[in-house]
């Protein structure tokens, strides 16, 4: 079955959250869960993908054009745990880039982990910083940016 990209709702939060929770410690750690939630109260842009009825992967996108240095970028981007590797992350990550493309971002931003950061350098971001145990003990912050041509994306 073909997997479709939808806009969240609230009622997609306890899913998300379960989500979160298939892909914790080595992804993300218990801590950001808190974070996570209050973030789905109110998440701007921000989608889920379904496939076959059932909600497989979340993300979304911010922007920022005060902040010049970092004007946008990739928030709180998931794949349940045990389909990874089966291309619905690129799925989800060509949409949230074609989401900032449309609305005229020249680069896009992400802080992830050591463990997410080949995923992301295989679709064109380049790692600017890394920071030993960022997130916490064991989870380097590793930021990354990805250059758009406003032109094809």
């Amino acid at each position: 079955m073909t997997p479709t990209i939808r806009p969240f709702t609230p009622a997609d939060t306890a899913t998300c959250l379960a989500l979160f929770e298939s892909n914790m410690p080595d992804l993300f750690l218990p801590f950001e869960r808190v974070d996570f939630e209050a973030y789905l109260l109110n998440p701007g842009a921000y989608w889920v993908v379904e496939q076959a009825g059932e909600l497989v992967a979340c993300g979304g996108v911010w922007q920022d054009p005060g902040r010049p240095e970092r004007p946008a970028g990739l928030a709180w981007g998931m794949v349940r745990r045990d389909l990874h590797r089966s291309g619905l992350g690129s799925l989800l990550l060509r949409h949230r880039l074609s989401a900032l493309h449309d609305i005229g971002s020249t680069e896009c931003w992400i802080d992830t982990s050591q463990y997410s950061a080949p995923f992301f350098a295989r679709h064109g971001f380049q790692e600017v910083r890394r920071t030993p145990d960022g997130y916490g003990a064991g989870m380097d912050e590793v930021v990354m940016v990805k250059r758009m041509d406003v032109r094809s994306g």
